[in-house]
């Protein structure tokens, strides 16, 4: 008798042990295929909109390289190192969702989107005729992203990638304001947005907890040249309709 009870707890122990919930970690509600994820959370604008950041924020970084290279200002280096991070955290959420990388095996200034490369090398161009041409533009590229970066963070996006898009426009917002004191600085003329309405860009630059990324060693190179990049207007609009 005692045997056969002592039997009968065990038996209970076991059941209870098999129907313990257990906390699942935050990778593990996720199915483990990529592939898997993309095709079941993504629509095709989304996944066109990852890739086409991924190639826009490299542009950004091999544009500042090698305008920074050309002026020695470090407000380019400064804020190409963050333009790495912003790529990188892009390409992150391509390997998560499975999409091909456009930029995985292309050399600086080199890009996979044919309106990315035409823009890349006609701002390089214009930003090597001045250093207030390159600061110029240097800031359009910055309101470019910024636009961009609103028109894809639609409200179903899943929510790594609304994260990771909210913290970019962030960084742009912190990067155009840099940009526009080196202009100002150099130039001693007020710096007129070239894609932001006056609207969006006043509540940028009136912003709380302004950044100052990149500010440094102010006014180097030859101060108060023309050709303030004001010609690349435009371009960005055509290629945000992509």
């Amino acid at each position: 008798m005692r045997t056969a009870m002592i039997v009968l707890l065990l038996i209970t122990m076991l059941a209870g042990c098999a129907v313990a919930p257990t906390s699942a970690s935050p990778s593990s509600v996720l199915p483990s295929d990529p592939a898997t994820v993309a095709a079941t959370t993504l629509s095709q604008e989304q996944r066109d909109g990852l890739v086409f950041m991924r190639e826009e924020e490299k542009l950004a970084h091999d544009l500042y390289i090698a305008l920074g290279a050309a002026w020695n200002l470090p407000v380019f280096s400064n804020i190409a190192a963050s333009e790495q991070t912003h790529t990188d955290a892009v390409k992150t959420l391509l390997e998560r969702y499975g999409i091909a990388d456009p930029a995985a095996s292309t050399a600086p200034g080199v890009f996979s989107d044919p309106a990315l490369q035409a823009l890349y090398n006609d701002l390089l161009a214009q930003g090597k005729t001045s250093v207030t041409a390159a600061l110029s533009i240097g800031a359009a590229v910055e309101e470019i992203d910024i636009l961009d970066l609103r028109e894809r963070a639609t409200n179903d996006l899943p929510a790594d990638i609304a994260r990771v898009y909210s913290q970019l426009e962030a960084a742009s917002e912190n990067h155009l304001r840099a940009f526009v004191s080196q202009y100002e600085n150099q130039t001693g003329t007020s710096y007129e947005p070239q894609y932001l309405s006056m609207a969006e860009y006043t509540a940028i630059m009136e912003a709380a907890g302004q950044g100052n990324q990149g500010q440094g060693n102010q006014g180097q190179g030859n101060q108060g040249q023309g050709n303030q990049g004001q010609g690349n207007q435009g371009q960005g609009k055509e290629r945000r309709g992509q």
